[in-house]
């Protein structure tokens, strides 16, 4: 599931290089030139994961956007890493007390960018990174959007992928079918939630033949959330004392 990042700058070689540059890392990149333009993409159904922008804006200055962004429920989380022109120090405390994630001068070392990308993906948002993640005899794979059980490959439907992504990457947390509908689906996804029972289902289908159904735990009244041990080893341990 490669992570959908936002570029703002004025520049449009700027714009070309990043877009370039994320595009062969695998990721999936936009861009715009102006606040105004952001914002109104910002604005769509789903959030991209994360912004880089610049902080001389033709409209709206890139540190005031951040603190904008801030100040909303639905950006207040979003990733923001700025990439700017500007050197001084002042600015770059300035633009990181604003909100901004990392901050990186230009000229850059394009591998350095990529790297603080990954860094604050992995730090922020752990189910967008590429980082395969391995727990309870399951390895996922974001990079290859595989998963496998032991030794064999376990088929699921995108959503699915998506689904056991974000739960393995926040093992024993329990979330609301709100909070799986906002994270999968996307944060303005107009669905019911007993949409997440339907795919809870289905993921538990598809593990069912490697046992590891047992992970997928219902909470009941609350949600779901991924178990690293299923409750009836957890059962037959507590029995033997």
């Amino acid at each position: 599931m490669a992570a959908h990042i936002l570029v703002l700058d004025p520049d449009s070689a700027v714009r070309q290089l990043l877009e370039l540059n994320l595009t062969r890392a695998g990721y999936q990149a936009a861009a715009c030139r102006d606040a105004e333009s952001a914002l109104a993409l910002l604005a769509q159904d789903r959030l991209p994961d994360m912004l880089l922008l610049e902080w001389d804006l033709p409209g709206q200055p890139g540190e005031a956007l951040i603190r904008r962004l801030r100040a909303q429920a639905r950006t207040r989380e979003l990733p923001i890493i700025m990439v700017s022109n500007r050197s001084d120090e002042h600015d770059i405390i300035l633009a990181l007390e604003s909100g901004a994630d990392d901050y990186l001068t230009k000229p850059f070392n394009p591998r350095a960018l990529l790297a603080r990308i990954h860094a604050v993906l992995r730090r922020r948002i752990p189910h967008v990174a590429s980082d395969t993640v391995q727990m309870a005899g399951l390895r996922l794979d974001p990079g290859t959007q595989r998963v496998i059980a032991g030794t064999r490959q376990v088929a699921l439907g995108p959503v699915e992928f998506r689904l056991l992504n974000f739960l393995m990457h926040h093992p024993e947390r329990v979330h609301t079918r709100s909070q799986l509908l906002d994270k999968v689906w996307g944060r303005h996804a107009v669905l019911d939630e007993r949409t997440v029972d339907t795919h809870v289902g289905r993921l538990r289908n598809a593990l069912q033949p490697s046992g590891h159904q047992e992970h997928i735990e219902t909470v009941r009244g609350t949600g779901y959330r991924f178990v690293t041990r299923h409750a009836r080893l957890a059962l037959d341990w507590s029995h033997a004392f």
